[in-house]
C-alpha cells in the first residue's frame, strides 16, 4: 500500500483529511436535513423518497469489507482522491434534480464514493500519525459525522431557503472537488504498491470470514454495531418524546455534547487508559444514564447524558482501529468492517427503537436501548479475552 507524506506538518494534512471526513459525512447530510425540500422537489414520489437516504447504507452494509479489500489494492491516496472527484462530479450532475430513477441510481454511485472515503481517510489519517498523536487524530475524524450534520444545519438549510435545493448540491460538489484538488496537490497520485490482498470473489468472501473472526479486526466493528444501532435512531426519537418546550434545545445539544466529549475527553484518556477500556467504559456508563430514567430522572436529561457518555465510544471506537492493528492492509479491512457495521445499524436501528416504543413505551425502548449498550461492553470485552489467549497461546509456541 502506498506511504504517503506529507511535504508540510502532518497536522494539517490530516486536518484536510478531516475536511474530506466532514463532504463523505455531507452525501448523507445534503439529503437528510433539507429533507423537506427533497419531498418537495420530488412530491410525486410520496415514500419512495426515502430511498434516497437508505440507498448509501445499504451499500456500505453489503459491500463495507470489500471496500476494504479494494482500497487495499488501489492505494490510500488514490482512493481517497478518486472518491472525492466521483463524489463532487455525482452531487453537481444531482443538482439538476433530475428523476427520481436517476436521482437513485446516482446515489448508488453515490455509495461507492462514501464507502471509499470512510474507508481510506481514517487509514490513511492513522498511517501519517506519529504514534504520540494517533489516537487524538482518529478522535478528531470521529466527529466528522456530527460536525458535518451540524454545519449542514446551520449553512445548508438557510441556503436551500434563498436558493434551493439546487444550489446546496452544487457547493458540496464544489466542495468535494476543491478538497480532491488540494490533496492530489499535496500528496500527489502516487502509484499503489503490488496489493497483498486478492480482490477476487472467492477471496473477498474469505476475508469477511476471517475478518469477523479476528478479535482484532471485529473489536471496533462489532461495538460500532451496538453504537450506530441507537445513535440516529435516538437523534431521530427522542425530540417527539420531550416536551415541547425542550426539544429543540435538547436536540441540537445532543450530538454536539458527544463531539465536545470525544474531542476532549477521548484525547486527553487516551494518555492513560486504551482505546478498547475507554469504549466498554463509554457502553456501560451510557446504560447506566439510560437507567437512570427508571429513577425519576428527567428524560431531557437522561438524553443530553447519554450523548455525553456516548462521546467515549464514538472517540475511542476508531482510535482502536490503529490500536488493535499495526498494518494498512489490516486498519483498511478493520475500517471496512466498521463501516459495514454501522451501516447495517443505522438501517435496523430506527425501526428497532420505534418496534419497542410502540410496544412498550417509553421504559421499553429505553430498556432495549441500555441491553443494546450492555451487549456492546460485552461483545469488547470478550473480544479482549479472546486476544489474551490468542497472545498466550503464541508465547507458548515460542517458548517451545
Amino acid at each position: 500500500m502506498d506511504m504517503v507524506r506529507a511535504p508540510f506538518g502532518s497536522g494539517i494534512l490530516i486536518l484536510l483529511l478531516w475536511l474530506a471526513g466532514l463532504g463523505a459525512a455531507a452525501q448523507f447530510a445534503k439529503f437528510a436535513v433539507p429533507f423537506a425540500a427533497l419531498r418537495e422537489a420530488y412530491s410525486a414520489a410520496g415514500a419512495e423518497v426515502g430511498w434516497l437516504l437508505t440507498t448509501i447504507s445499504a451499500i456500505g452494509a453489503v459491500f463495507g469489507m470489500t471496500a476494504g479489500v479494494l482500497v487495499a489494492r488501489v492505494g490510500l491516496a488514490r482512493a481517497v482522491i478518486g472518491a472525492l472527484i466521483l463524489g463532487g462530479v455525482l452531487s453537481l450532475w444531482q443538482a439538476t434534480v433530475p428523476s427520481l430513477s436517476m436521482m437513485l441510481a446516482s446515489r448508488l454511485i453515490e455509495g461507492v464514493s462514501h464507502l471509499m472515503l470512510v474507508v481510506a481517510t481514517p487509514t490513511l489519517i492513522a498511517q501519517i500519525a506519529s504514534d504520540r498523536y494517533r489516537g487524538v487524530s482518529m478522535t478528531l475524524w470521529s466527529t466528522f459525522f456530527g460536525v458535518s450534520f451540524a454545519l449542514m444545519a446551520w449553512l445548508g438549510l438557510p441556503l436551500v431557503a434563498s436558493s434551493g435545493l439546487g444550489a446546496l448540491l452544487i457547493a458540496h460538489g464544489v466542495f468535494m472537488l476543491a478538497i480532491a484538488g488540494v490533496l492530489a496537490t499535496v500528496m500527489g497520485w502516487p502509484a499503489p504498491s503490488t496489493p497483498t490482498v486478492s480482490a477476487s470473489i472467492a477471496s473477498v468472501l474469505r476475508q469477511h470470514v476471517e475478518a469477523y473472526r479476528s478479535p482484532n479486526l471485529a473489536a471496533p466493528a462489532v461495538g460500532w454495531l451496538f453504537y450506530t444501532m441507537t445513535f440516529v435512531a435516538l437523534l431521530a426519537v427522542l425530540p417527539d418524546l420531550l416536551p415541547p418546550d425542550d426539544r429543540a434545545a435538547v436536540a441540537t445539544l445532543m450530538p454536539l455534547v458527544s463531539i465536545a466529549v470525544a474531542l476532549v475527553a477521548v484525547s486527553a484518556l487516551l494518555s492513560v487508559f486504551s482505546a478498547v477500556a475507554i469504549t466498554v467504559f463509554g457502553f456501560l456508563a451510557s446504560a447506566l444514564v439510560v437507567l437512570l430514567f427508571f429513577a425519576s430522572v428527567p428524560l431531557a436529561a437522561v438524553s443530553i447524558g447519554v450523548f455525553a457518555v456516548l462521546g467515549l465510544v464514538q472517540g475511542a471506537s476508531f482510535a482502536a482501529v490503529p490500536e488493535l492493528n499495526t498494518t494498512n492492509e489490516t486498519r483498511a479491512l478493520a475500517n471496512g468492517a466498521l463501516a459495514q457495521a454501522g451501516n447495517i445499524g443505522n438501517l435496523v436501528g430506527t425501526p428497532l427503537l420505534l418496534a419497542t416504543l410502540g410496544v412498550g413505551g417509553h421504559g421499553g425502548m429505553l430498556l432495549a436501548v441500555a441491553t443494546l449498550y450492555l451487549a456492546g461492553g460485552a461483545a469488547h470485552i470478550l473480544m479482549a479475552r479472546a486476544r489474551a489467549r490468542a497472545e498466550t497461546a503464541d508465547h507458548s509456541v515460542e517458548d517451545l
